[in-house]
Parts: C-alpha cells; sequence; structure tokens
C-alpha cells in the first residue's frame, strides 16, 4: 500500500512504499528550511535540485546536489535547507 505524507503546510509531500529493498519514501519539497526527526536510520538521495544539510552534531550546513546521498542516524534530528524545489528518495536502514 502507498501511505500519502504532507508535512510543513504541504510544502512537503512523499509517498512511502515498501519493496523488496525494505522501506522508503520519494517525495517532493518546496524552497525553505525543515527539520526531521528520525526513528529508523535513512539514507537520503537528492534526484532532483539543490539543498544544504545540517546532519545531527555538526554546526553547519553542507551544501549537496542531485545523485548524492547521504546516510543520518537514527533517533536524531537534521535541518534542510531546500535552495531550489527539490525531489528525493529515503531509504529506511
Amino acid at each position: 500500500m502507498i501511505a500519502n505524507n504532507e508535512y510543513f503546510d504541504g510544502n512537503v509531500k512523499s509517498l512511502g512504499f515498501e519493496n523488496s529493498d525494505g522501506r522508503a519514501t520519494v517525495g517532493v519539497m518546496e524552497k525553505g528550511q525543515y527539520e526531521f526527526n528520525t526513528g529508523a536510520p535513512e539514507k537520503m538521495t537528492l534526484i532532483s535540485g539543490r539543498w544544504e544539510l545540517k546532519l545531527p552534531g555538526s554546526d553547519s550546513y553542507v551544501p549537496y546536489e542531485a545523485g548524492v546521498t547521504v546516510s543520518i542516524p537514527g533517533n536524531s534530528a537534521f535541518q534542510l535547507n531546500i535552495l531550489e524545489p527539490s525531489a528525493y528518495h529515503c531509504a529506511f536502514v
């Protein structure tokens, strides 16, 4: 079954699914700043667009462009500064 998720007044939307690779989401984000909390560890891949990511324990944002995958620890929080409308894939590992 596909889950439809919406966050931050509709500025972040995702579709959740599960297949033989495990649980994942694909989604889009409007330009803006967002903070997300994790339960399980995640691998986020920027598909299209540009963003800056501040990982847990970091004091600064790091810029990323399409094609980059970042590992995010479970039970943590991270911040994203979305520089232009962007699409992503998030795998829960």
